[in-house]
């Protein structure tokens, strides 16, 4: 079944009715890679002035998310972007570190926001504001499908200059994520530093202590 319509303006609308604003969608990208940090932006947009065609990340062209990403930036009134690197995932493993590079970006806005829409079950436990979960949230909410195309876009453009310090692992094609190239990269060369080594098949790789 087709998808009627993207996401909107609803939630944000009703809470600057209601007289809570700013109100910024939050949203992660790369829990599921093998490599690279994991990237999180938050975005505060313009009521008057919503960017059309905005879009959960994973249902946009590379092309499409990159055309997006230069209007964004143009109509937001704050943008933030924040990640945590494989040595942070590993420590706090991944859930623990996306959530802390969602506290990041939202800490990073220009725009204090005074709620936040995010993306999946959780909140940061250190965001004092308010905040609203929303499992799917960047297929229903125009601000978190913003955040999740900076994100994407963010992290895309870190995968890829990546691959050119470590062009054996072909990065620039799969961003990190563990496809059977990939995975034929790591048998044959082994991990490089931005490999996260506590994930499943790469542990093996790991020394001894």
């Amino acid at each position: 079944m087709s998808r009627i319509a993207g996401p909107a303006f609803t939630r944000e609308r009703r809470l600057l009715k209601a007289g809570t604003w700013p109100v910024a969608g939050v949203d992660e990208v790369g829990r599921g890679p093998l490599a690279g940090p994991v990237v999180a932006a938050a975005v505060v947009l313009d009521p008057a002035w919503p960017p059309r065609g905005v879009d959960d990340s994973k249902a946009l062209t590379a092309q499409r998310r990159e055309e997006l990403f230069e209007t964004i930036a143009e109509r937001a009134l704050a943008i933030s972007i924040a990640a945590c690197t494989v040595e942070e995932i590993s420590r706090l493993n991944i859930r623990g570190a996306s959530l802390c590079a969602m506290s990041r970006a939202l800490a990073g806005l220009c725009l204090a926001p005074v709620h936040a829409l995010i993306d999946g079950r959780d909140a940061p436990e250190d965001w004092r504001g308010r905040a609203t979960p929303i499992v799917g949230g960047d297929g229903l909410s125009m601000s978190i499908a913003a955040a999740s195309i900076v994100a994407k876009v963010t992290r895309d453009r870190m995968m890829t200059r990546l691959a050119a310090q470590h062009p054996e692992y072909g990065f620039e094609r799969h961003m990190g994520y563990a496809t059977q190239a990939h995975r034929d990269a790591i048998g044959r060369h082994g991990p490089c530093p931005h490999h996260r080594m506590s994930f499943g098949i790469l542990a093996q790789f790991a020394l001894p202590l």
